[in-house]
């Protein structure tokens, strides 16, 4: 009941467009290792640089304990690579302790036999296996250091072993749409869905701006508030940095505090929070900086008041098909507003801390060279 009624009071401050909220997000996205082991030229890595560092055990704790009433789902994932963190399954276990369902997204690369035999006896539920391409040459373009054959054996076997041991882990296995890969899609969808315990192919949308510099959506099509500002899911870094979404930590956005610092609650309802939420309600959101420039599709109010009347982890069962029904109908003008290349705007906002300022060194301007987006996997 605790949960039903989180996201009962989430959904009712959406509805009645509340800047201040009483109810904690159903999601995260915690990034519990900032490690990896590929260059991929449309991840942010290659822009940010990232520490070859793990969350300590404190904050993945305190993180779990602050939230545990009201989470329903944490994505384990980040910048890195999950199974780079010697700890993964610890917290898998932790979070299926405290009643979290956990989500994990691989490129594949270390889930030989016995690392699958592991997982498969984990409490996980979901796992996005990442695989960028139907041809060698556009997976090894956009996974430099992946071998196409072991990767792809890999997650094969995976699968099948799965479905042979009767596990009740959803497998999804994704591509980013590209310009290398776009005319490999029904190849792609015609191999993974023939695998024996695949449950989706899911081809996603790029949401980077790395591949398309200026994509992101202009001050016309910013008709709701965005739904990461009210129900999540938050990001969380490696070092216990909070930021209102994931794309807001690629976009050079400020966090909004830090999950060993200060209390979960009082981040969800800071000051540069609260101003994000104003904003989006005025049907202003091109006037901060990071959402200006942010690719990430914006869903219907009517889906995201659906995803708050269930559960995390059915909400995210339920996004492939959402997602497909959407596209596959013609509709999404209507319940999905995908980005597109937009014209600049003069003046914007840097939402950071506490007081809403930008750090040293964030251009507010928005006019960097380099444009940075979200992880392939989010």
């Amino acid at each position: 009941m605790p949960r039903a009624w989180n996201r009962a009071k989430l959904l009712w401050g959406y509805l009645t467009r509340r800047t201040s909220l009483s109810g904690l997000p159903v999601e995260y996205i915690v990034e519990t290792t900032a490690k990896c082991n590929l260059y991929c030229p449309m991840c942010p890595r290659e822009t940010h640089k990232q520490p070859k560092a793990d969350m300590a055990d404190e904050i993945f704790h305190r993180l779990v304990a602050e939230s545990g009433k009201t989470a329903e789902h944490m994505m384990l994932i980040g910048l890195g690579e999950p199974f780079m963190d010697p700890k993964i399954f610890d917290r898998i276990e932790y979070c299926e302790r405290h009643n979290i369902s956990t989500l994990l997204s691989t490129n594949g690369t270390f889930l030989d036999e016995k690392m699958a035999e592991r997982l498969l006896a984990t409490p996980l539920e979901h796992i996005t296996l990442s695989f960028d391409g139907a041809t060698k040459e556009s997976f090894e373009f956009y996974r430099k250091g992946a071998r196409f054959e072991k990767v792809r054996d890999n997650f094969v076997r995976f699968a099948r072993m799965k479905k042979d041991r009767g596990a009740s882990i959803q497998i999804v296995v994704q591509m980013v749409r590209m310009e290398r890969n776009a005319g490999e899609v029904e190849d792609f969808r015609a191999f993974w869905r023939a695998v024996p315990g695949v449950d989706q192919v899911r081809v996603k949308e790029d949401e980077t701006n790395l591949m398309r510099p200026g994509a992101g959506h202009a001050a016309s099509e910013w008709k709701h508030p965005c739904h990461y500002l009210w129900r999540g899911p938050m990001y969380v870094k490696q070092d216990g940095n909070v930021y209102p979404c994931c794309q807001s930590y690629m976009l050079d956005g400020a966090p909004l505090g830090n999950i060993g610092e200060t209390p979960l609650g009082e981040i969800w309802n800071s000051d540069g929070m609260r101003r994000m939420r104003e904003l989006h309600v005025a049907g202003r959101a091109t006037e901060i900086d990071i959402c200006s420039r942010c690719c990430t599709t914006i869903p219907h109010p009517l889906l995201v008041a659906g995803s708050l009347l269930f559960h995390g982890k059915t909400v995210r069962r339920l996004l492939p098909f959402v997602e497909r029904l959407v596209y596959l109908t013609g509709l999404p003008g209507r319940l999905l507003n995908p980005p597109k290349p937009a014209p600049r705007i003069d003046e914007l906002v840097q939402i950071g801390g506490e007081n809403g300022h930008s750090p040293p060194g964030n251009s507010p301007s928005g006019n960097s060279s380099s444009g940075k987006g979200g992880r392939d996997q989010l």
